[in-house]
């Protein structure tokens, strides 16, 4: 691990105006993913903004009737609510489908969605990776590419977003909360907040630099039945191949976003229409424009598979 120098903020713009004043700066929370990544030398910050003394860690009514998830709430917290629980429980069922009961202390809301891939070619400083290093190449690409994305890639990355907390958030239309170094705030909705490739994929989100998220807010409660499913290699501790967060209503309509597929979490609005006609007619929309490799391919007839499962489990 390199040489970094430290600092504790006492308010959010504070931080956010710490990490912009400092080349090559980054935010501390639980720290779960970004002390391994120093480990490694993959990321190598110069300062490190430690947050955990700004007082985000409520989770708290909203005057629309939906909650508002302070930044530095830990998924523990978060899964165990008993509001998230009764109305929101397919995010439940996400979190607890991810990592271990001891990250899940550490980790946090904010830090889940800022959770960078699990690529092995990004992990691997010996092997060109644009993600990591800009303009290197894409080793995934004619590699070993099993667990990587089957659409909404690009011709620089088919690195795969990793989480589950995030799939779920798509699948309720969350907004994630944010403050600049200037103190200005937006919201972005989660739809937009991860970023497809394209020619630059060492950018994985939409926050601009020294941009802090102080909060993620979830509209009134759907109703219906909620369920994430979750199919990896082993049956825990390990990330997806293919998960799906759905919320279905009585009669076969609802909501559905696919994890372990994109490198975001992904979900075609204009295909859930077709939700009471069956996974197949779903599944034909939400891949439509797929480019999988001969490793992953099996990702797409797995992905229709497990969203039959998931609506059949709604159907009782």
């Amino acid at each position: 691990m390199r040489a970094f120098t430290y600092e504790r903020a006492t308010t959010p713009t504070q931080a956010a105006a710490a990490v912009a004043g400092h080349a090559g700066a980054k935010f501390l929370a639980g720290g779960t993913n970004l002390l391994d990544l120093m480990k490694l030398e993959i990321e190598t910050p110069r300062h490190l903004v430690d947050v955990q003394d700004l007082k985000l860690d409520r989770i708290e009514a909203a005057a629309d009737g939906g909650l508002r998830i302070g930044a530095l709430v830990t998924n523990t917290a978060l899964a165990s609510d008993p509001h998230v629980r009764r109305d929101y429980g397919v995010l439940t069922r996400a979190i607890v489908a991810g990592a271990s009961g001891q990250l899940r202390n550490k980790a946090t809301t904010a830090g889940n969605l800022l959770q960078r891939t699990r690529c092995p070619y990004f992990y691997d400083t010996n092997q060109p990776c644009n993600k990591r290093r800009p303009g290197s190449g894409c080793a995934a690409i004619g590699g070993y590419s099993r667990q990587l994305a089957v659409i909404g890639t690009s011709d620089q990355c088919i690195a795969t977003y990793p989480g589950d907390m995030a799939v779920a958030l798509r699948v309720l239309d969350a907004e994630v909360e944010t403050v600049s170094p200037d103190g200005q705030t937006r919201r972005i909705a989660i739809a937009d907040f991860h970023r497809l490739p394209g020619d630059s994929p060492q950018q994985d989100t939409a926050l601009a630099p020294g941009e802090l998220i102080t909060a993620v807010t979830l509209p009134k409660p759907l109703g219906g039945t909620h369920i994430y499913r979750k199919v990896r290699d082993r049956a825990s501790y390990a990330f997806a191949l293919v998960s799906v967060a759905a919320v279905i209503q009585p009669g076969g309509a609802g909501r559905v976003a696919f994890g372990g597929v994109a490198p975001r979490p992904w979900r075609v609005e204009a295909a859930e229409a077709d939700l009471p006609q069956g996974a197949s007619a779903v599944a034909a929309r939400v891949f439509a424009g797929a480019r999988p490799t001969e490793d992953n391919r099996f990702k797409l007839p797995l992905a229709t598979r497990t969203l039959a499962a998931v609506i059949a489990q709604a159907k009782g």
